[in-house]
């Protein structure tokens, strides 16, 4: 279980999370929604160790990850993929998903990894030599989650995850975000595309004002329409 018990931070003096919550278990799909500058990519930035908590803790199962850098954070199981994939353009697929290995205790363990991947992702395999930033974004959405994978984590944290996306690209890359549960891995996912994270998420928390609002299941977001166009807007309809 990847718990937030009682998050404050911010950038500067401006606390942006305010008492934050939050629980993600293996094997699920865990969607935070909230309006525009509600605390969603703060919140993932802080569990990834790119941004101090003030106050509160952050736990893996019995392990405190609270204050540890990044690096250290995936070490013990839990991976960011940034807004957008953060893929490197001018690097070619094979390069940029052994940079997913950094973590890893060996070239040996890291090429067997993305040997795995490869053979998972065919058309990843296909374009193993082409440049990055040469890909559709289909291709590098496919790209970002693989590499993400190469470290094995327990828990990946997907930052909107669709942003910038054709319609056509988003149901097919939450898709492939729901196939990760297969694998056992659990997913704290913000995303503003509230109908079709709806369709894949397990457990769904709002945000707003960097606090805590509501939480439940996707059925009692849809069925409780006044907190969909309160919090949401039209946009969760």
């Amino acid at each position: 279980m990847l718990r937030v018990e009682g998050a404050v931070t911010g950038y500067g003096r401006l606390a942006v999370l305010h008492d934050v919550s939050i629980e993600a278990a293996p094997g699920q799909i865990t969607a935070v929604f909230g309006p525009n500058g509600s605390g969603k990519s703060t919140l993932v930035k802080a569990v990834a160790g790119l941004l101090p908590l003030w106050e509160g803790k952050i736990w893996l199962d019995e392990q405190d990850l609270t204050g540890l850098p990044a690096h250290q954070v995936v070490r013990r199981g839990v991976t960011l993929m940034p807004q957008g994939g953060g893929v490197f353009p001018q690097l070619t697929v094979l390069e940029n998903l052994r940079l997913g290995g950094y973590v890893l205790d060996s070239t040996r363990e890291v090429e067997e990894r993305v040997n795995q991947l490869l053979d998972e992702y065919p058309a990843l395999a296909r374009r193993r030599n082409v440049a990055a930033g040469n890909l559709s974004g289909g291709e590098q959405m496919q790209l970002a989650i693989a590499r993400a994978l190469v470290s094995r984590p327990r828990f990946l944290l997907l930052d909107e995850p669709s942003a910038g996306l054709s319609p056509r690209l988003v149901a097919e890359t939450l898709e492939r975000v729901a196939a990760l549960r297969e694998r056992g891995v659990g997913i704290l996912m913000v995303e503003q595309n509230i109908r079709e994270a709806l369709r894949i998420a397990d457990v769904c928390y709002i945000l707003v004002g960097g606090a805590n609002r509501w939480q439940g299941t996707p059925a009692d977001l849809r069925d409780d329409r006044q907190i969909m166009e309160l919090y949401l807007g039209a946009a969760g309809a």
